[in-house]
């Protein structure tokens, strides 16, 4: 066995392995008790032995879940004396100026878990006040007395020196074995003290879930005789160890949706594709991110929670927005008569009232049930029969009663409340980012993306959608193509055409030296390790500052060096806010390094390339399916993917079903079966 990945979601547990020339997949029930019997059931549905498995690949919603759900453990707070309230003050900015009922980000360290230490370091890094051991040892006595099970230490410019932080690390794993301890410069090397501490913050916040689950999913593996390596999917497209992830879980808040990025990017490449909308929907949220000229784009800031209310995490991640509308999100109607879908989800357990497991509250997986779009007798094979029955009582007794609406109708706005949810997703990473959804296409993937992809093209006018082969599976076929990956950086803000190239060249050879020491760590040879240097940049007197990735030779910032730089940073100004200002002097703000080892993954992608061959063929059915726009419902070809050969054009109304999903193709709409298997969907889009 080559490689094995495996991402724990919501609802289901999905495994894509690659064994001698061949992919295989399975899918299972997350198990929310204990996540690795999911992985264990997986493992068995697809024949696989873990001592036969070299490199295990893992990506888990635990982290992101634990913030969301508030869940984390008892964390203390250390800052340096007179800002303990950096981060509950967070910034002064007020994104819904109209809203009165806006919220600041709610800390996940209350005031009376901060404390302040009496010392300080100036921003160059020299020593202004030194530790005072005496306060840390009250400090240490009340932690104690506090119970806490996390702590999260962030001085004053420690990105510039983090002398005080590492003694003072060091001190409480000593008085306080099994405490999570996390000091600032272990995450970010970077200004800016609200972003810094919340990072720091989320990191100790989510640390003993994470570093407990993590330790499981070890033991499980090693007790299995599992000797290959074991590597976790990060936020910023990457892979990491799980010592690593051990020690830094909130890189991994988004390890499981970055992966259908990952797969989605490689897709719109062998397809051509210039401008990709990947969307994921799975049984809890549905996800949407774009895909630039084959290459996902990674943001340096990201918001646990959404950008209003959401926690700040201030490390490089793939720019994902989601929501919390999935087919496992439940409808309910307010006092007032109002039906929402979410963001509460049944989850696995007891998971919709058609799973047959205890859950009675309606939901969008019940919805489409009942309205045909999903096939009872083949949910996963027909290994997991549905109850449509159950599932017509539930939105009877819970929306449609409640509302004086017929079933069909309490179905159909279920959906389409739904797909109205899924659209802003959608919208967030095109419209809002200066994108035209009507120049991209959409991959649609996850067990629920193909269903309601068409819904969501017509609403946003995407014209043609992408279907790739296994969507169900999608998101643990991309950890198979992704690369091993760190970022680093270091701040050093000073005018552009004032950095002396000996001062960035040292910085940029601090990076590469902790870089190797980390593929050391890790176990990886440095010879197929690709570096790739980078800055950000402001016009002297903004706020923020825009990253530049620096070409070749850049990086030796000489002057001819530095002038291709501030060349490259007009380029990216203008495309960032459709203006530029040559004559304004440039102002350097960090450097920054990742190294990224590429997987072996040339095979991979030679499956996904190859000619498609049709196989396991089964009789066309018809059924009735209500679509969007009418409550009737229309007589409908029932398609078996696997058995439709490349060039096979369906007109809608269609389902096109197989073992991890099914494709909804609406009437008016024309799909067709590329040479690679893939659905093509052109959209009849609304004419206005």
């Amino acid at each position: 066995m080559s490689t094995v990945g495996v991402d724990i979601g919501g609802t289901f547990t999905d495994l894509v392995a690659f064994d001698s020339g061949k992919l295989i997949y399975s899918k299972s029930l997350t198990t929310p008790h204990s996540p690795t019997e999911g992985v264990s059931d997986c493992l068995k549905l697809a024949a696989i032995e873990p001592e036969t498995i070299d490199e295990f690949v893992h990506g888990s919603t635990t982290a992101i879940n634990t913030v969301l759900e508030r869940k984390g453990g008892r964390t203390a707070l250390l800052t340096t004396k007179g800002f303990r309230d950096v981060y509950s003050i967070g910034r002064a900015n007020r994104p819904e100026s109209f809203n009165l009922f806006f919220q600041r980000p709610q800390p996940l360290v209350p005031r009376t878990l901060t404390y302040e230490v009496d010392e300080r370091m100036n921003a160059r890094g020299e020593v202004t006040r030194p530790l005072h051991s005496d306060q840390l040892e009250a400090i240490i006595e009340a932690l104690a007395a506090e119970k806490v099970e996390a702590v999260a230490i962030c001085f004053l410019h420690a990105y510039a020196n983090p002398a005080h932080e590492r003694a003072v690390k060091q001190l409480i794993e000593t008085r306080l074995p099994g405490v999570f301890v996390t000091p600032s410069h272990e995450i970010l090397r970077e200004f800016r003290e609200y972003e810094r501490t919340s990072t720091t913050a989320l990191n100790a916040y989510v640390g003993p879930r994470v570093h407990a689950y993590l330790g499981t999913l070890r033991s499980y593996l090693e007790t299995s005789n599992f000797r290959g390596n074991l590597q976790i999917m990060r936020s910023n497209g990457g892979t990491m160890s799980i010592q690593h992830a051990r020690i830094q879980p909130v890189a991994m808040m988004e390890s499981g949706p970055v992966a259908g990025v990952i797969g989605s990017a490689l897709l719109s490449r062998m397809l051509g594709i210039d401008q990709c909308i990947a969307f994921d929907m799975g049984g809890t949220t549905a996800k949407a991110s774009l895909i630039s000229k084959g290459e996902p784009v990674v943001r340096d800031g990201y918001f646990i929670g959404g950008n209003l209310t959401g926690q700040p995490m201030q490390i490089p991640v793939v720019d994902i927005i989601e929501v919390g509308a999935g087919g496992g999100s439940i409808a309910w109607c307010d006092d007032h008569k109002g039906l929402h879908v979410g963001p509460q989800s049944a989850g696995a357990a007891p998971g919709p009232a058609c799973y047959g497991r205890g859950g009675d509250r309606p939901t969008v997986t019940d919805a489409n049930l009942y309205l045909g779009r999903l096939n009872a007798a083949r949910f996963l094979s027909g290994s997991m029969a549905l109850a449509p029955q159950a599932a017509e009582a539930a939105i009877q007794r819970h929306v449609a009663e409640p509302l004086g609406l017929s079933t069909v109708a309490a179905a159909q706005g279920i959906t389409r409340i739904a797909s109205a949810a899924m659209s802003l997703a959608i919208r967030g990473v095109s419209v809002d980012r200066g994108f035209d959804p009507r120049e991209c296409t959409m991959v649609a993937f996850g067990g629920g993306g193909p269903l309601h992809a068409v819904s969501l093209a017509k609403e946003i006018a995407i014209p043609r959608i992408v279907v790739p082969r296994f969507p169900g599976t999608f998101s643990a076929l991309g950890m198979l193509l992704a690369a091993w990956r760190q970022d680093f950086v270091r701040t050093l803000i000073k005018e552009l055409d004032a950095v002396e190239a000996s001062e960035a060249q040292a910085l940029f050879a601090m990076l590469i030296e902790e870089g190797q020491q980390q593929l050391a760590a890790d176990g990886i040879s440095t010879s197929t390790a690709v570096y790739s240097f980078g800055a950000d940049l402001r016009y002297l007197g903004q706020e923020h500052h825009i990253s530049v990735a620096l070409t070749p030779g850049l990086e030796r910032f000489g002057a001819a060096e530095r002038a291709g730089i501030a060349d490259l940073f007009h380029i990216a100004h203008q495309k960032h806010f459709n203006h530029s200002s040559p004559g304004e002097k440039i102002q350097l703000v960090n450097l920054r390094l990742t190294i990224s080892v590429p997987r072996n993954a040339e095979a991979i992608e030679s499956i996904l390339a190859a000619s498609h061959q049709a196989e396991d063929a089964r009789p066309e059915e018809v059924r009735p399916i209500v679509f969007d726009g009418s409550l009737d419902p229309v007589p409908s070809r029932i398609l078996w993917r696997s058995g439709l050969a490349a060039g096979t054009r369906i007109e809608g109304p269609a389902a096109i079903e197989e073992a991890t999903s099914t494709t909804l193709i609406h009437p008016g709409d024309v799909a067709h079966v590329d040479e690679r298997g893939n659905i093509i969907i052109d959209v009849k889009l609304p004419t206005y």
